[in-house]
């Protein structure tokens, strides 16, 4: 099922360099509990997803799965963390991020992507969040 993407809100900087790669980042301040983004993409059932493999991937609890790969899909920049600052909702076949502090202007926009993710991509190679990078520095420097 194709998905015409939503508009970006203003709020958002599209993508800027972050600790990982690229990132999604506040460029108004944004409350706590407030919508921040929608990660959006074509829907398929989790056999396709499997198929096509990723780490765009946001899998439903219906059996549907988002492919977020594209680049229109701004919400796919916003990283892993392990102090996050946003978290998901999930309506129907929608994934929404809110979030769950005041977001400051800059600041980047982070969530927890959850065990699966975890165990699948980030646990193999280290944690690379700003608040594990910040610990493995001061263990590195003792």
């Amino acid at each position: 099922m194709k998905f015409s993407f939503p508009r970006e809100p203003k709020h958002l900087t599209r993508v800027r360099k972050s600790a990982t790669g690229h990132g999604l980042f506040a460029m108004d301040e944004i409350p706590k509990n407030r919508f921040v983004i929608e990660y959006w993409g074509n829907l398929v059932t989790d056999d396709e997803a499997q198929k096509i493999g990723g780490r765009y991937l946001f899998e439903l609890e219906n059996g549907k799965t988002i492919v977020g790969t594209t680049h229109k899909n701004t919400a796919r920049y916003a990283n892993h963390s392990c102090r996050p600052n946003a978290e998901v909702r999930i309506s129907g076949n929608h994934v929404f991020l809110f979030s769950t502090k005041q977001i400051k202007p800059n600041e980047e926009v982070v969530y927890n992507y959850g065990k699966e993710y975890w165990n699948a991509f980030i646990k193999p190679k280290g944690c690379l969040c700003s608040p594990c990078a910040k610990k493995n520095k001061k263990k590195n420097t003792q």
